[in-house]
C-alpha cells in the first residue's frame, strides 16, 4: 500500500511539474512575443509588414497552427497594451532563456524593426533598451543590429 501511495504522488508531481514547464514555457512565448509587439508598436505606426513579419518570427518559433499563431499575437497585443513597464517580460525572459536564446530574440526584435525597411529611433531606442534589460553586450546588440540590416538591405 505504502508504494501505491508513493507512486501516486510521484506521478502526480511529475505530471505537475511538466504542465508548470509547459506553462513557463508558454509564458516565455508569450512575453517574447509581447516584446515584438512593443517594437512594432514603439513607432506610433501600425505596418502589415511588420504584423507579418512578427507572425513569421512566432511561426519560425514555435510549433503551433496558424489559428494558435493569430491568437498568441492578439494575446500579446493585449498584454503589451496592459503592461505598465517591460520588466514584467524582461524577467520572464531573464529567468527562462540562456544567453543564445535572448540573442535570437534581440534578432528577432530588430526583424520586426526593419520589417518595413526604415528604421525609426524610437524602435532603436527600445531594443536597446530590452537588450540591456536582458544583459546582452553592446558588441552583440550592434552585432544583430548590423546583420539584420544587411539581410534586409535596409540603409
Amino acid at each position: 500500500m505504502f508504494d501505491s501511495i508513493k507512486s501516486f504522488f510521484e506521478m502526480n508531481l511529475a505530471i505537475a511539474s511538466n504542465k508548470d514547464d509547459a506553462a513557463l514555457l508558454s509564458k516565455l512565448d508569450l512575453a517574447s512575443a509581447a516584446l515584438l509587439v512593443e517594437v512594432m508598436r514603439s513607432d506610433h505606426h501600425m505596418d502589415t509588414r511588420e504584423t507579418e513579419e512578427i507572425l513569421d518570427v512566432l511561426r519560425s518559433c514555435l510549433d503551433v497552427s496558424e489559428q494558435d499563431l493569430t491568437d498568441i499575437l492578439t494575446l500579446a497585443q493585449a498584454e503589451a497594451r496592459q503592461a505598465t513597464s517591460l520588466y514584467e517580460f524582461t524577467r520572464l525572459i531573464n529567468d527562462g532563456y540562456d544567453y543564445e536564446q535572448k540573442l535570437i530574440l534581440v534578432r528577432n526584435l530588430w526583424r520586426v524593426a526593419y520589417a518595413d525597411k526604415a528604421l525609426d529611433k524610437y524602435e532603436d531606442h527600445l531594443i536597446r533598451k530590452i537588450a540591456d534589460l536582458i544583459y546582452i553586450s553592446h558588441s552583440d546588440f550592434i552585432r544583430m543590429k548590423l546583420e539584420v540590416r544587411d539581410a534586409c538591405g535596409a540603409s
